[in-house]
């Protein structure tokens, strides 16, 4: 028990400074929001450091990839199947949403310009994936540019081989910085996020809390559901009724060890001996669960979906139309698969919904809230998807018969 606790205590300290926050706006009203300046100084800190974050541990990790060199199949296969459970969990989220909706009571005004330039679809995309000057990419409202950037100089760092060794070890250097960084700034977001929902509350009242309710009463049900009827499915593509009975039999240790220690890190060793049990065989295992651990978050996927409709209720915007669910899928994706492996990745893709929304800074603390509250659930549905995923790469790698291959191996 008192390993849990642990393994949650700067959760519950955000959770518990997020509610004393907002007592005191309760309390005080609109002279809640003279310490507003204390939750700024938080945002701003955390958007004064999100583009060299992003950079160094992106391009860090993919100039030294030299783990993933191992089969070419097992790779393709796996990032295939990655990112479509990663599609498939975020539009299970997002017909709830749209079922349900979170975020309608608060009606914050969003401001926007008083002339917008159109501008057509070949254009926004051109804008979104490239900026035309290298000092662009160091705005925040360039995010994937960014993203592509930093991909772009790790895949030529490490094709170069052993003259680029030299800069990939300053990558690795300057992501290990940023990570302290990051570190050191999280320990103020206590007083930060207490500091910004005390305003925020004394503004809006009571209106905001109940949206909340509303978001934690969509998230639970659904990831539970996903976690059933998707890995059940999932199990069954794999192995048919043998699959789904194998997976079941051995997960539910994976899925408590994720829930108890709040990593899917945490949980790998776990998630291997499960792996092993079920007949999944140990190079595609040992390939397909550790890249998991950090690049496959079906439970962000849900998450940032849950965020997108939320923030959209919350600043009375209009989440509805192939375009806005497109984009939403597309940043659910790049939540629960480029930015997982980051430390700090839930806020950068929390910057990466009101960046590329165009919503104002003060949306940033108002869904970083969400993610502290649905944070144990969303960590089981990314751990244990892993270990289905390795399932449905040994099916499509050696066939429909795959576990009785390994029931033939392990008897011999």
């Amino acid at each position: 028990m008192r390993n849990k606790l642990k393994a949650y205590r700067f959760p519950i300290i955000l959770l518990f400074s997020i509610i004393v926050g907002s007592i005191i706006g309760l309390i005080f009203g609109e002279k809640a929001g003279v310490i507003k300046p204390l939750g700024d100084l938080f945002i701003n800190l955390l958007f004064m450091i999100v583009v060299p974050l992003v950079f160094f541990t992106i391009a860090s990790a993919v100039a030294n990839m030299d783990s993933m060199r191992r089969l070419g199949k097992i790779m393709g296969s796996m990032i295939t199947i990655f990112v479509v459970t990663g599609i498939i969990a975020s539009v299970f989220m997002l017909i709830a949403t749209v079922m349900f909706p979170t975020g309608s009571g608060a009606d914050i005004p969003l401001e926007t310009p008083e002339e917008m330039e159109e501008v057509t679809f070949a254009d926004q995309l051109v804008q979104t994936f490239t900026v035309p000057d290298f000092i662009d990419l160091f705005s925040r409202s360039n995010m994937l540019a960014l993203i592509i950037f930093s991909v772009l100089v790790g895949v030529a760092t490490g094709l170069i081989g052993k003259p680029g060794k030299t800069f990939a070890n300053f990558l690795a250097s300057g992501s290990e910085v940023f990570m302290k960084i990051i570190q050191l700034v999280m320990y103020y977001a206590p007083i930060g996020l207490g500091a910004y929902f005390a305003a925020l509350i004394g503004e809006f009242g009571t209106a905001l809390i109940g949206d909340y309710a509303k978001a934690i009463i969509v998230y639970y049900p659904v990831s539970i559901l996903y976690f059933f009827i998707g890995f059940t499915l999932y199990a069954f593509i794999a192995g048919g009724k043998k699959g789904v009975s194998r997976f079941w039999k051995n997960i539910l240790s994976p899925a408590a060890t994720s829930l108890g220690t709040g990593s899917s890190i945490a949980t790998l060793p776990v998630n291997l001996q499960a792996a092993k049990k079920i007949g999944v065989p140990k190079d595609i295992r040992e390939t397909v669960l550790p890249l998991g651990a950090t690049i496959h978050m079906d439970g962000s996927c849900l998450s940032a979906m849950l965020k997108i409709a939320f923030v959209f209720g919350v600043f009375n915007k209009d989440f509805s139309g192939i375009d806005t669910f497109l984009t939403a899928i597309g940043i659910c994706l790049l939540s629960g698969i480029v930015m997982s492996g980051i430390p700090g990745g839930g806020f950068i893709g929390e910057m990466m919904i009101v960046t590329l929304y165009g919503l104002p800074i003060q949306a940033l603390p108002i869904i970083s809230a969400i993610g502290v509250v649905v944070d144990p659930p969303a960590t089981m549905v990314n751990a244990t998807g892993d270990t289905v995923s390795s399932m449905l790469v040994t099916r499509h790698l050696d066939g429909p018969d795959w576990m009785e291959q390994a029931d033939a191996s392990n008897a011999s």
